[in-house]
């Protein structure tokens, strides 16, 4: 039952905005209930990061707007208001300890996400969030100044409505895209989704499955030459895609640009230019006078690249080393420092870690994340079109989003 003078205000979606959203609005006072389809919360939380959580990135918000692929400058306010230091603090404040690695990255220190979704729910339920699983919201309507929310059984009246349902990947753990359909039944336009961070598909790559990479720059050429994006670290081939933190962050570089005709390129050796490369084949040949071309290279490339290699340096297999020409080496040099792969495209958008593309920010308040176009309502996380790279950057957008959202709803008009 809503207590009297409260501001009664629905959040549809139980992931970390929603949670965030509905405790902020709890916290400054309103009547919250948080509707989740699923039989429990944070669902897709409870898998990022391979199951430990990459909780946020204990950046400056400089630094952090700078690893946001879309819409940034959106983001500043909400980010200043709910920074990753104040993740940080809300989570040790709530019992959980939280511990910062390489790259700013913050885990809980027991590496369980699931520590994470406890105590986001234990908080929700300290403040009085009414918590509704199973129930689906399936229709959302605005009319004389109320929000009509459909569910299985019921109609229920809110002042004030919070989406926070997510994007389109990872469909299983309730990312459907019903924000999206909720956003243009009420007159919002979405832009177009796209995965990000997601594996890049490529040709002939069958026969390195399962090889990891570190220490290497991955580019993405196209079809006339051009370099469009390029990110050094490390990688993994599939057997129909490379995948990896470099290769992750790349997909969301390119995510609109026309793959059709492409290469990716992996520059083995980014620390060696062409010269210095040259010099390190000159010296490792010396040594390797009589053998032949394709066991020549043990020292300088992992076992699984070398034919690859080779086979790009069109130097035949069993030439002796001593018969190599300084054209060939050149060649060789070239294929090391441009390993290409001809390029298929993104995985599907069902297979990204995030989706790019949502709710047009034009049409939100970057102050309050309130609908420019329908006071009451507000959207948050990954519903907005808004993405960043990897490294916690997601998650602590959904939070902060979230916080801004769920205060701002609990603010009287």
């Amino acid at each position: 039952m809503q207590e009297a003078g409260k501001i009664k205000v629905a959040v549809i979606g139980g992931g970390p905005s929603g949670m965030m959203a509905a405790i902020a609005a709890s916290e400054y006072g309103a009547d919250v209930t948080l509707f989740e389809k699923n039989e429990k919360l944070g669902k897709k939380l409870y898998i990022s990061g391979k199951g430990r959580c990459n909780i946020t990135n204990n950046c400056s918000v400089r630094d952090f707007v700078l690893n946001v692929a879309t819409n940034g400058k959106f983001l500043l306010g909400a980010l200043n208001k709910f920074t990753p230091q104040d993740t940080v603090s809300f989570l040790e404040n709530n019992g959980l300890a939280v511990k910062t690695e390489r790259g700013n990255r913050v885990f809980p220190c027991s590496d369980k996400s699931s520590d994470v979704i406890k105590t986001l729910e234990r908080v929700l339920r300290g403040f009085g969030v009414k918590i509704l699983l199973n129930s689906e919201i399936s229709d959302v309507v605005y009319k004389e100044n109320a929000f009509l929310l459909t569910n299985i059984t019921d109609i229920i009246s809110f002042d004030r409505v919070i989406i926070a349902t997510g994007g389109l990947s990872y469909s299983a753990t309730g990312s459907t895209g019903d924000g999206y359909r909720f956003a243009g039944k009420l007159g919002h336009s979405v832009t177009a989704l796209r995965p990000a961070l997601c594996r890049i598909r490529c040709k002939d790559v069958d026969e390195l499955e399962g090889l990891s990479l570190k220490n290497v720059a991955v580019s993405a050429v196209s079809a006339d030459g051009k370099v469009v994006a390029r990110e050094f670290g490390e990688m993994l081939f599939a057997k129909d895609a490379v995948s990896g933190p470099a290769v992750l962050t790349l997909s969301s570089r390119i995510n609109t640009v026309c793959l059709s005709g492409g290469k990716l390129t992996i520059d083995l050796k980014p620390a060696l230019d062409f010269d210095k490369l040259d010099a390190r084949l000159i010296r490792d040949f010396s040594e390797r006078m009589n053998r032949d071309f394709i066991n020549s290279l043990g020292d300088l490339l992992p076992e699984r690249l070398i034919k690859a290699v080779a086979r790009q340096s069109g130097i035949p297999f069993s030439k002796k080393v001593n018969q190599i020409t300084a054209v060939e080496r050149r060649r060789l040099a070239e294929s090391i420092k441009n390993l290409s792969f001809t390029l298929i495209g993104l995985d599907d958008i069902e297979y990204g870690i995030v989706t790019a593309g949502g709710v047009d920010v034009k049409q939100v308040n970057p102050a309050t994340m309130e609908s420019k176009l329908i006071g009451g309502l507000f959207f948050c996380g990954e519903t907005l079109d808004v993405d960043a790279f990897t490294g916690g950057y997601n998650i602590q957008i959904a939070l902060s989003t979230g916080y801004v959202a769920g205060k701002s709803a609990a603010a009287a008009n």
